[in-house]
């Protein structure tokens, strides 16, 4: 676990933030996904997290 880090992913659609997070919690990506996006129509918060998200998590290698 301690070798784990969150960077965005390769497989992106957008940016790769989704990608990365479901890697990183052993999701599924489409399930992360759609998650963040009934964050963004319901509570708007998820559009901020998002783009904060995109500019501080690396690029993976």
């Amino acid at each position: 676990m301690a070798d784990k880090k969150l960077v965005r992913s390769a497989d992106k659609k957008i940016a790769g933030v989704c990608g990365g997070l479901a890697e990183f919690l052993g999701l599924d990506a489409s399930i992360v996904r759609i998650v963040w996006l009934l964050c963004i129509l319901l509570g708007g918060f998820g559009l901020l997290a998002y783009l904060i998200m995109w500019i501080v998590m690396p690029e993976q290698k």
